[in-house]
């Protein structure tokens, strides 16, 4: 049976547009440093959280984003009737005991830092489908537990090259209802693995940058729309080196002209940071999406936005084994 729903190759047009009902963000000390710091709802005075580990902490900061979105809302957990939600941890762990603790039912997913996009995604779907009537979107990373696993413990103080990235401490959660007043989740353009061979772990935003181009271009094909359509078209996370591989792209492909892209982990921190290639993490989409972006919607600053959350989908076993980097991007259209 043909679905009235699918537009072009990748592109799915959502009858029914969900509502992004509430939002919330909770960041790190560093990140609470950033030009942004006025749009977050909490920022933490360290990176422990009044927890002994750092995988431990960054459960707490999904777990308690999740209950202020609900909060903010005037809900209770019990209304959540499914959370969908991730990390970079092996096993999604933070999500996983978040989980635990909340109560709600929960479903995991792994995009590496594409899970924000990936999570409005398939929320989006189930709440256009009739499935569930108010769903949580979700997601967050751990600079210090990142940095354990994917590359080194900080206290060893290896140096670390220009094109890495910082990875974020945060997370952002979101409410997707079947009504209310927007802003509104109106197309989705599920990505394609893309890999161009690029095997440096420490140049991710390298590896990401096609992918996220491809999944631009299919979207504005699919659904016929001229490349200007959008006040503004955010990818995350290229950071500095990604983003100037992926204009670059764009100018070939005739696609996006600036002014209305940039890149979340290039924004995401001040230049004065010495972030290296700027922001990374599932959390950078995420706190940008759930702190400056929705709230500038809010407002009619932005009346048209297209998220492109792309991921790095390696694993450390893989790079040992000499692998590339497959990466993949999301589209989410959000408009007033």
């Amino acid at each position: 049976m043909k679905t009235d729903k699918k537009r072009g190759m990748q592109t799915i047009a959502l009858s029914n547009p969900p509502v992004l009902a509430g939002w919330a963000t909770i960041v790190g000390p560093k990140e609470g440093e950033s030009p942004w710091q006025n749009y977050y709802d909490k920022i933490l005075s360290d990176y422990m959280f009044e927890e002994d580990t750092f995988e431990k902490a960054e459960s707490k900061i999904l777990r308690e984003t999740i209950k202020l979105v609900v909060n903010k809302n005037n809900l209770q957990l019990d209304d959540i009737e499914v959370f969908l939600s991730g990390d970079l941890l092996n096993q999604t762990v933070s999500s996983n005991y978040a989980a635990r603790e909340l109560e709600i039912p929960y479903l995991g997913l792994y995009g590496a830092c594409s899970t924000m996009a990936e999570s409005l995604v398939l929320a989006s779907m189930l709440v256009d489908g009739g499935f569930y009537n108010k769903v949580i979107a979700a997601a967050c990373s751990h600079h210090y537990s990142a940095e354990r696993q994917f590359r080194f413990p900080v206290e060893q103080g290896v140096q670390s090259n220009p094109t890495n990235q910082w990875t974020a401490t945060a997370a952002g959660a979101l409410i997707v209802e079947n009504t209310g007043i927007g802003p509104y989740i109106t197309n989705l353009t599920v990505g394609k693995v893309v890999d161009m061979g690029q095997a440096d772990i420490a140049d991710m935003g390298s590896a990401m940058a096609p992918a996220a181009v491809a999944t631009i271009k299919q979207h504005f094909a699919d659904l016929n729309i001229p490349s200007d359509y959008y006040d503004l078209v955010i990818t995350g996370d290229l950071g500095s080196f990604g983003m100037a591989i992926a204009e670059q792209l764009f100018i070939k492909e005739g696609i996006v002209p600036q002014p209305n892209y940039t890149d979340c982990g290039a924004i995401f921190f001040d230049k004065k940071q010495k972030v290296n290639a700027g922001a990374s993490g599932c959390g950078c989409a995420a706190a940008m999406l759930c702190g400056p972006l929705l709230n500038m919607m809010k407002i009619g600053k932005i009346n048209k936005l297209l998220l492109v959350a792309t991921g790095a989908l390696m694993s450390p076993i893989t790079s040992f084994q000499g692998e590339s980097i497959p990466a993949i991007a999301h589209a989410v259209a959000i408009e007033n």
